[in-house]
């Protein structure tokens, strides 16, 4: 990436465009202006015919400047630095401030193309962009342009990975507006990348972005949670809220790494109360109506009148659990403690 400062003191990161996409750029721009002027000097050739040499000579100049210089250079005005190889390529002329050329940028440019490409057949045009450290010809240089490319292939995506199931819910009340958004790339970067980094590197990257993230929120994480567990728990929730604000709390089930982890039987959503997602024994908890023992659905399922005896009088609550067996819990709606 090249470091291209505007005029309002504003660093754009621009990939220069090196030597083997401008050469293809500039072989189909070739191809194409040599086609039309060969058609153009056969036209001439024939409607000149009765001509004497001179007329002839003169025209056949006039073309050569026209088509083979001028028409470029026209091109590249026109379309703000974009040929028809350029286009092809995903390639685009700018100024050395990152803004659209002009028609003065464009015509040094192409008068200094018919020395560099034309004349020497492209060896001193090739020399100098393997020279320049942007990849830049003599065109480029006296003109103050810059070839970039337009089309750069987006990277992708890697999904963090969740958090432990024991940790769900327990940062629901920590604030965390004071996070840059810098602070939040990194944990990201580091989470997806986590596997691939080497286990003390990796454990010392944690415990810098934990002790970041721990200044910026005011709250240390629980006793004995592990670094790269309090990134993940803090990510999760960070966005559950996201989803909350843009689809409010009944379109916040199946959140990745939230909702259906393994090992938490019943979950079916993230917006319920905290301290009852995710804890062990409380099967059949599915959203914010957990807590009441109401299906994700907003359907009460009958309670079961006691057939046993006086020490199984509590009426329970049957659910599939994340494993398809069912589970039973007192309908009290009470979440023992973790």
């Amino acid at each position: 990436m090249s470091d291209v400062v505007t005029g309002d003191a504003v660093v754009l990161g621009l990939q220069p465009a090196r030597l083997p996409s401008r050469a293809l750029a500039v072989l189909i721009d070739l191809v194409v202006v040599w086609a039309a002027y060969l058609l153009v000097t056969l036209g001439l050739a024939v409607a000149t015919a009765s001509l004497d040499e001179a007329a002839v000579m003169a025209l056949s100049i006039a073309s050569f400047l026209l088509i083979l210089v001028g028409a470029p250079i026209a091109v590249e005005t026109l379309s703000h630095g974009r040929s028809l190889g350029k286009l092809a390529c995903g390639l685009r002329v700018v100024r050395d401030d990152g803004g659209p050329i002009r028609f003065r940028h464009a015509l040094v440019r192409g008068a200094m193309g018919v020395v560099e490409i034309l004349m020497t057949f492209g060896v001193v045009a090739c020399v100098a962009s393997l020279v320049s450290e942007r990849g830049r010809r003599l065109g480029d240089v006296f003109a103050g342009t810059l070839v970039v490319r337009e089309r750069i292939p987006a990277a992708r995506v890697l999904a963090v990975p969740p958090p432990p199931p024991w940790l769900v819910g327990r940062f629901a009340g920590l604030d965390l507006s004071a996070v840059p958004e810098s602070l939040w790339l990194e944990i990201r970067q580091y989470l997806t990348r986590a596997r691939e980094l080497d286990p003390v590197v990796g454990r010392q990257l944690a415990e810098r972005l934990a002790d970041e993230l721990v200044a910026r929120t005011g709250t240390p994480p629980p006793p004995g949670v592990p670094a790269d567990a309090y990134l993940a728990g803090v990510v999760a929730e960070r966005q559950t809220r996201e989803a909350r604000r843009a689809f409010g709390s009944a379109g916040v089930t199946g959140i990745p790494g939230v909702a259906g982890m393994p090992g938490v039987p019943g979950v079916a959503g993230v917006s319920g109360v905290p301290g009852a997602v995710g804890v062990p024994g409380v099967a059949g908890v599915s959203g914010a109506v957990g807590a009441l023992g109401m299906s994700a659905s907003g359907f009460v399922p009958p309670v079961a009148p006691s057939t046993v005896g006086p020490a199984a009088a509590a009426p329970v609550v049957a659910s599939p659990g994340a494993g398809g067996q069912e589970a039973t819990a007192p309908a009290t709606g009470f979440a023992p403690p973790a």
